[in-house]
């Protein structure tokens, strides 16, 4: 495999972006990759946000991987500021690579970068795959998450 760049997002990787996400049975009932319109418009938040970090992974001039980092400041735990995890996709033709764990390590690089003391994400319940990975990288499964639909 050719070097990889890791690198924020821009307008023209919106597509492969959101063809990643899509790309599951999950994605494919809540993703829209015919309508690019919103997620140019997200975009345009996410960049305009200094704590906001969406970033592709480009490799031979093609996005393989794609994920989301928020750093959140807080009064817990002694007033710590934290990073979320959101949005990790790899392509198909990468997974298996390492991809998924160079993408990983950047963020937990960067959150360290960013004086956080604390990376958490969320997995949906079904991907148990996902989870042995995350667990690998020596995250722990020590909340139950709850998602409200508005």
């Amino acid at each position: 495999m050719g070097d990889l760049e890791i690198r924020p997002a821009v307008a023209a990787d919106v597509p492969a972006i959101v063809a990643m996400l899509a790309d599951d049975p999950l994605g494919a009932q809540r993703e829209s990759p015919d309508d690019l319109a919103p997620y140019l418009t997200a975009l345009e938040r996410l960049a305009a946000d200094p704590s906001q970090h969406l970033v592709v992974a480009v490799r031979e001039d093609r996005v393989v991987g794609t994920l989301q980092l928020t750093i959140i400041p807080g009064l817990s735990r002694r007033g710590s500021t934290r990073s979320i995890i959101e949005g990790v996709r790899v392509h198909a033709d990468e997974r298996g690579s390492g991809l998924g764990t160079q993408l990983i390590e950047w963020a937990v690089d960067e959150s360290r970068r960013q004086n956080c003391q604390l990376v958490q994400l969320t997995s949906d319940v079904t991907r148990t795959d996902a989870h042995r990975f995350y667990e690998r990288l020596g995250f722990e499964a020590t909340h139950v998450g709850f998602k409200l639909p508005l």
